[in-house]
């Protein structure tokens, strides 16, 4: 029996529950000659802004315990430039590109993707609503329900595309920002973002990164974006994509028992840039291994009594 990995958001069907996290990817091309990428169920794209952003400068990266810090400052071409220069290997795949738009006001979203409406090649837009919103004084716009509520549902008047929200564990209640998107409109959410951290050099008595803090990824944040995404499935009727510390089949086989319909490889990339494949082929062995004939009847099945 070949089981059926196949998932569904809204209109659009993946072959299998895997994504490849915004950041962690490139633009899909950097990770051609390490794997077939067609294998994935999905790529997303690092975050596009209207214009180009240079980012913060060096160092930008650093290993912790357990998992890594970046400040990359949403480091990338633009809108125009991405459209222009990276879409077109995009279009050659035959897997489905989720473009992750990132902007500093209400406005940079909507028109990042006024840009990107109808263009060939891309399936779905994931919104990372973790940015800092300038005309409220740098705080994020999923840091409260009004402002996420406001965001998206300003994307989504202005899209085609099936929206995910990117949510961020910086905030005092993610079921309430889950509740707002799902209100405003999103056909899904994606959770979580980094957590805040930082690591000090010893020998320089400075910041290991040029920012100061950055954001913690890897195995050591996985309990809390379980636990997270554990609580947002219980509320939202939209399917929850699982994001943060996803290293193996047992990793994500904990993610989608806690109710996640979809999951996200983010620093596993840089650990084995084959680590999404072997998460899709030892999904396939354990449905197989438990007679299992859809991964979606895995979805939420955790027994808490």
């Amino acid at each position: 029996m070949i089981p059926d990995l196949s998932v569904r958001i809204d209109k659009v069907k993946f072959s299998n529950p895997v994504l490849v996290a915004s950041g962690t990817f490139g633009y899909g091309e950097e990770y051609a000659s390490f794997l077939d990428l067609n294998k994935l169920g999905g790529i997303i794209t690092k975050s596009i802004t209207l214009n180009p952003r240079e980012g913060h400068p060096p160092p930008r990266t650093c290993e912790t315990p357990s998992g890594m810090l970046n400040a990359i400052g949403l480091a990338n071409p633009g809108v125009k430039r991405f459209i222009k220069e990276k879409l077109p290997f995009l279009r050659t795949l035959k897997t489905k590109i989720m473009v992750n738009v990132a902007g500093s006001s209400v406005e940079e979203y909507v028109g990042v993707v006024k840009k990107l409406e109808g263009k060939k090649g891309i399936d779905l837009l994931e919104i990372n609503i973790s940015c800092p919103n300038v005309k409220e004084g740098g705080i994020a716009f999923g840091s409260n329900p009004k402002s996420a509520y406001r965001c998206i549902k300003a994307v989504k008047e202005n899209t085609s595309y099936p929206v995910i929200a990117k949510l961020s564990p910086n905030v005092n209640n993610i079921m309430e920002i889950a509740l707002a998107i799902e209100e405003a409109g999103a056909d899904a959410v994606s959770l979580i973002n980094t957590l805040v951290g930082m690591a000090i050099d010893l020998d320089t008595k400075k910041p290991r990164l040029s920012n100061i803090t950055g954001g913690l990824s890897g195995p050591a944040i996985k309990p809390v974006a379980l636990a997270m995404v554990f609580k947002v499935a219980q509320k939202v009727k939209i399917p929850v994509i699982g994001i943060g510390g996803i290293m193996n089949t047992n990793d994500a086989l904990e993610f989608i028992l806690a109710g996640a319909s979809m999951i996200q490889i983010g620093t596993g990339n840089f650990v084995d840039p084959e680590c999404s494949i072997k998460i899709v082929q030892g999904l396939k062995r354990y449905c197989q291994d438990n007679k299992i004939k859809r991964i979606g009847e895995l979805v939420g099945k955790l027994k808490t009594k």
